[in-house]
């Protein structure tokens, strides 16, 4: 059962949920430039900004509109043309461990793929032209950003908070890209639903369909994406597994969860929506522990095909 508790919003205003935000985000940019010398991992970072590592990354280019491993890319290449410029007397291997980089060849690609001219041009072109500005690209902002532009938040939804208990759910799990999980979604799906129906898993009204993310796309690889297509099964009823389908708990508490209607190329609008828009303000940060996406209706059964979707994200009390 799912108790209400009140609607998305913050006991403290809106404004003082947004600094300390900022705060955090402001706090994480000291860390990473005062340890460039570092790998400087997510989970070094979200702990350095106070934030659950499986939520950081969004909510860092939620904050920033720029993506956590392009940001701290960034930083170092900027860094880079300084040493190159102004400390002649730093060779290509000093400069790279210097950046947190582990050779000279690392450094040389990155810097090359960032700017398009490789370390040694530049040093060689700056030392030439002394003031003179050597002519650089642009840092390439990446596609996700441009789209953002002049259409922030195309999909708003209804946020609630809900505390949830504890539920068991029988899954069919999917390793690959969202984009293969969405060629394989209506099989398994079905597979699932001819599972409980042979085990009699079925109660009429107490069967979600939901689908739970194990990882975040910022630092796995997208062919190990983990995702797992689920439904609610009653506590009273026993699940057998097998080597296909299998029995997990959804984790309780708190969450914060979006109410949406959206077409179903509106899916990454209503997260960014989530992440990028409501939560900065909620007083809330998301806690160590997956999201998942409840599916109310049948899109295909309207002519409009239109997703009912409640979007949850698992969240705490932001603490000052």
């Amino acid at each position: 059962m799912l108790k209400i508790i009140r609607m998305g919003g913050c006991h403290m205003s809106d404004q003082k949920c947004h600094e300390e935000y900022i705060r955090r985000i402001h706090k994480v940019q000291d860390y990473i430039e005062h340890h460039l010398g570092k790998s400087l991992s997510i989970e070094e970072l979200s702990n350095a900004a106070g934030f659950s590592k499986f939520h950081f990354s969004r909510i860092f280019q939620g904050m920033l509109q720029e993506p956590l491993a392009h940001y701290v890319n960034r930083i170092r290449m900027e860094n880079a043309l300084f040493l190159l410029a102004h400390r002649a007397d730093k060779n290509m291997t000093d400069i790279a461990y210097e950046l947190g980089l582990s050779d000279s060849a690392v450094f040389s690609r990155a810097f090359k793929n960032f700017y398009g001219v490789s370390p040694r041009e530049y040093r060689k072109e700056y030392s030439k032209n002394c003031k003179d500005s050597f002519l650089l690209s642009e840092y390439n902002k990446d596609t996700a950003k441009k789209e953002l532009e002049g259409n922030l938040f195309p999909v708003i939804g209804q946020i609630t908070i809900a505390n949830m208990e504890e539920k068991q759910v029988a899954y069919v799990r999917h390793i690959g890209t969202y984009e293969s999980l969405a060629i394989a979604y209506g099989g398994l799906m079905q597979s699932l639903l001819d599972y409980a129906k042979n085990q009699h898993l079925l109660v009429d009204g107490q069967n979600l369909p939901l689908a739970m993310y194990h990882d975040n796309p910022e630092f796995v690889e997208a062919s190990q994406f983990r995702t797992s297509l689920c439904l609610t099964v009653p506590e009273n009823i026993r699940i057998q597994e097998d080597g296909i389908f299998g029995m997990m708990k959804l984790e309780g508490g708190l969450y914060a969860v979006g109410h949406f209607q959206i077409q179903m190329e509106q899916y990454s609008d209503a997260w960014n929506y989530m992440y990028q828009e409501w939560i900065a303000g909620s007083g809330y940060v998301p806690r160590n522990s997956y999201p998942f996406e409840v599916y109310c209706n049948n899109p295909y059964a309207n002519e409009s095909h239109i997703h009912e979707v409640d979007i949850y994200v698992p969240i705490e009390p932001i603490l000052f």
